[in-house]
């Protein structure tokens, strides 16, 4: 990273030291929607004024996306003037000091694995995937306390989820993954990563013991590849 570079995140993660605009920014990455600053000031408990102070000072510093939209879904004259939205910006923060690099190290190992051309390596790194996520999903069982029911191992899972990165949230009867903790990785190495991504929830989920839950690739814009499917609960 060249040193100007190195600045530049240094300035953007320290922003967030300052707790109104910390707590801004948490509540909008935790939002799948587009949030307005009336909204944003009303979950943190400050005035609408502050809010967008620090929401524009976010978006200033590369934190957050902007947009104008109306909210009535009116069109036309009285529609009223359209709202600022702000969402989580698409650009990412990591400082190391001293610097390490190893997104270029996963970067070059998987690109060794595809230039083999032998599936018998890309099947070795979804097994050691699923090995770990079920080390992940043993230890998120041994939390869930003796004999957890359905409900509590959900939340377990959710938790599991969350200490990887992935900001999963449970929405109907599936746990959606609103982040990819490998989303470079994945841009330049989709089926080799997903495949990867896929086995390493599939081993958590198995480790869980969580009945009922099934991973699928189910890629959305914005989301994670792998969705994980709860199943129906039982009646009575």
């Amino acid at each position: 990273m060249e040193p100007k570079d190195l600045e530049q995140q240094i300035a953007g993660l320290a922003v967030l030291a300052e707790p109104v605009r910390r707590s801004l920014y948490l509540y909008v990455a935790g939002r799948r929607e587009e949030v307005s600053r009336d909204e944003a000031a009303e979950a943190v408990g400050v005035s609408h004024a502050l809010a967008g102070c620090h929401l524009d000072r976010l978006a200033d510093e590369g934190l957050l996306e902007t947009s104008y939209r109306r909210l009535s879904g009116r069109t036309g004259p009285g529609a009223g003037r359209p709202s600022k939205l702000y969402r989580r910006s698409s650009g990412q923060l990591a400082v190391s000091l001293p610097q390490r690099s190893y997104e270029l190290a996963a970067r070059i190992l998987v690109a060794a694995i595809e230039k083999t051309g032998a599936g018998r390596h890309r099947r070795a790194l979804e097994e050691t995937a699923r090995t770990m996520g079920r080390e992940i999903g043993a230890d998120a069982r041994a939390r869930a306390g003796a004999r957890p029911g359905k409900q509590r191992l959900i939340e377990s899972a959710v938790a599991a989820l969350a200490s990887q990165g992935y900001e999963p949230a449970q929405v109907g009867g599936e746990i959606r993954l609103r982040n990819c903790p490998f989303h470079v990785l994945a841009s330049e190495h989709q089926d080799t990563v997903c495949g990867m991504n896929l086995a390493l929830v599939e081993g958590l989920v198995d480790g869980l013991q969580l009945p009922g839950a099934r991973p699928v690739l189910e890629p959305q814009p914005g989301m994670c590849c792998v969705c994980v499917r709860l199943g129906k609960k039982r009646a009575g």
